[in-house]
């Protein structure tokens, strides 16, 4: 007989068997009453719940206790709605009786500047020494509409009860209320999380718990910062492996959403490429608004996409037809080619001068016959090619609309694959009303739609291609002050770790400069040394393409000079002379940064003057494993060039590969140091000769020797 599988940690704040609301009352319009009457009147919650006030006895019937020390039992819930100037000694009640969740509504902490964050320690400090979890505080509450249960105090609850398969967690209240309203055109919500200041628990919890729940097949999540790194990738993981869909709104991209997002939940908004990149390595679909957050969520719960791709367009309107054509392809999608039994069919039942080759326009021909329709969407949606069908719907057409929402409804119950309508009229009719009640939540613009598809479509395909997801771990870095190796240093460390550079010596003096140039074989690069000097090129510091003794001296009096006059407090440790790299060949650069939420990050791409300018650039986690360096390097735009591009001679994407991946090895090993490195460029020749960086700029936090 096999073991009863252990609860989540979250399963009795997500559904409490008992709940002890702390500042119930009976003044209209008041927090307390508000929650009261969402968890009496408008929830089913069968368990005792117990009401705190300190002065009344009883309310609307129940009996109240003066505080939780006095409550017959340790609840499972005890939901905080007094002012926060009470909140600390409430918490202390809550820690000493046993209750397992404290859920704060109260705000006045984190968000309150240094003193209300100093508060908002206080309460964890005193819950995590009872093994009590605080949920919030400065939050909405939670509800879990596929229970209907409402531990909130909005006035909205009793309206937003649409329940559904999609979870829901989000820091900030008022755009998570709007995701839930999306009720409206059919889109159910069952669990939503608010999770607020997270001084405990954060959206993360939310997203590992709703990976095991039966009732949650789409998890949605809006962050507007992330504090722990490493928790969050843990639960994106847990779902990636369980192959349960995330879609992800990040907040705080641009300069003033970053703003705005951190003084609202005072964390960290970090970087939008790093957070992206975050999210493609774990699955998780990024959107970009609301309306796109919603649309591949309820597609997504509607059907799970597989690796086929193609799409089929069925419509009356031969310019709607064109137009939803043209955007599919704009977007990189595929149109499907039907088979010869479709065409087949199609050519049987609609008029000649129909167009039956996909895109489908049936022209008015299925006005005049109501179970045309029917018969032609479902041969369509039939056909081997298709994973999806999009029937767009330019206008209101009365009857005609409706009959058309009627055959959608019918003959999505006989097909597997998803059927998608989209409303493009802002009239709303009999026709739209029906999609909305038989679950279809149709979006309102092609655009938006066809976006909602890529989505869809992008993440079948990483459903069925997933291999090895990164780590999830994050190593704090050595308690030093950063420092930047000397280019010297630097190239010594990567050589020590099997990071080939180019032959180079350090030169102390003009004659020695000359001496190390004839010892390596002109021609030759002359670079100023100095940890003190990242930027070489602005203090005249760097010299290419010596080719003899007279070259080298002057390049280095004219190094010594740029160095003493940008320069003139640092020490100078000399020149580094090196030998030069052969023709042609291309560049690319190779850099690590440690992101202070999610650690490590390797970035690759073009180099030299290209990263600048073009910003073709990919990045991972680290550490690496080779698929994933071989999928970053094919990843870039450019890759074309690395690959024999027009005639060109396919470059060393074996070494490039293996750099990645020694670059990665080398920062495992010393990760708690590893601050930042910047390989740029790194040239890489003809298959066979390597992948070399020219240039190495290592941050490191050690102690200085």
């Amino acid at each position: 007989m096999m073991a009863d599988t252990p609860l989540h940690p979250l399963a009795h704040l997500v559904a409490p068997r008992s709940i002890a609301l702390v500042g119930a009352s009976e003044r209209p319009g008041s927090i307390g009453e508000q929650t009261l009457t969402n968890l009496t009147k408008h929830s089913d919650f069968a368990g005792p719940l117990y009401l705190v006030h300190p002065k009344q006895t009883g309310m609307r019937g129940m009996q109240a206790w003066p505080s939780v020390a006095d409550l017959p039992e340790a609840p499972d819930v005890a939901l905080i709605v007094v002012p926060a100037a009470q909140v600390p000694q409430v918490v202390e009640d809550c820690a000493a009786r046993g209750v397992r969740f404290a859920m704060i509504l109260s705000s006045g902490f984190g968000e309150a500047g240094e003193e209300g964050a100093a508060a908002q320690d206080a309460l964890v400090a005193s819950a995590r020494a009872a093994g009590m979890r605080i949920y919030g505080p400065n939050c909405p509450g939670l509800v879990n509409i596929n229970l209907r249960l409402g531990l909130t105090f909005s006035p909205a609850y009793p309206e937003d009860l649409t329940s559904g398969p999609i979870g829901l967690a989000t820091q900030g209240g008022g755009l998570g209320r709007n995701v839930l309203q999306a009720m409206e055109r059919g889109i159910g919500v069952g669990l939503w999380a608010s999770t607020g200041n997270e001084a405990d628990l954060q959206v993360a919890d939310f997203i590992d718990y709703m990976v095991d729940a039966p009732d949650i097949r789409v998890i949605v999540t809006m962050l507007e910062g992330v504090s722990d790194g490493p928790r969050l990738m843990a639960a994106l993981a847990r779902a990636a492996k369980a192959k349960k869909p995330v879609v992800a709104l990040k907040i705080g991209k641009s300069d003033y959403g970053r703003k705005a997002a951190q003084s609202h939940t005072a964390s960290l908004t970090g970087s939008a490429e790093v957070n992206s990149a975050v999210f493609r390595e774990f699955g998780v679909i990024e959107v970009d608004d609301i309306d796109e957050l919603a649309d591949i969520a309820w597609l997504l719960a509607r059907a799970t996409p597989d690796a086929r791709d193609g799409l089929a367009i069925y419509c009356g309107s031969g310019g709607t037809a064109a137009l939803a054509a043209d955007i599919v392809g704009t977007s990189g999608l595929r149109l499907s080619t039907f088979s010869e039994d479709t065409l087949a069919s199609l050519g049987n039942d609609l008029p000649s001068y129909a167009a039956i080759e996909n895109p489908v326009d049936t022209t008015t021909a299925v006005l005049a016959d109501d179970s045309l329709t029917e018969r032609t969407l479902q041969a369509v949606a039939r056909d081997p090619d298709v994973a999806m069908v999009l029937v767009p719907n330019a206008l209101e057409y009365g009857r005609a609309s409706a009959l058309q929402a009627r055959a959608i409804a019918e003959v999505q119950e006989k097909v597997d694959i998803p059927i998608l309508p989209i409303w493009m009229s802002d009239r709303l009719g009999e026709g739209y009303r029906h999609l909305v009640d038989t679950g279809f939540a149709p979006p309102r613009s092609l655009g938006k739609a066809i976006a909602a598809t890529r989505r869809w479509v992008e993440y079948g395909k990483w459903r069925t291609a997933a291999g090895d997801l990164p780590a999830t771990n994050h190593i704090a870095p050595a308690d030093h002050a950063p420092r930047a190796l000397s280019e010297v240093e630097g190239k010594s460390r990567l050589n020590a770790a099997g990071i080939r550079t180019l032959q180079s010596a350090l030169a102390g003096s003009r004659e020695e400069a000359i001496a190390v140039a004839e010892r390596i074989g002109f021609p030759v690069v002359a670079k100023v040394a100095s940890e003190h000097i990242a930027h070489k090129t602005e203090a005249d510091g760097v010299h290419v393409g010596l080719a003899d003794a007279d070259a080298v001296g002057m390049a280095w009096d004219r190094i010594v000079a740029g160095a003493g006059r940008m320069h003139p407090d640092v020490q100078i440790d000399g020149a580094l002379i090196e030998e030069m790299a052969p023709s042609g060949g291309i560049e690319l650069m190779v850099g690590v940064t440690r992101d202070p939420v999610f650690g490590h990050i390797l970035t690759f791409g073009l180099g030299g003057v290209h990263v600048e300018i073009l910003r073709d650039v990919t990045r991972r986690l680290l550490p690496l494993d080779r698929p994933r360096a071989e999928a970053m390097v094919r990843e870039i735009r450019g890759f074309a060039l690395l690959d024999g591009a027009r005639g060109r001679t396919r470059a060393d994407v074996d070494a490039v590969i293996e750099l990645l991946l020694a670059l990665s090895r080398f920062v495992e090993a010393h990760a708690d140091t590893i601050e930042e490195i910047d390989l740029n460029p790194v040239w890489v020749g003809p298959q066979g000769s390597g992948a070399v960086p020219l240039d190495a700029l290592i941050v490191a936090r050690e102690p200085r020797s």
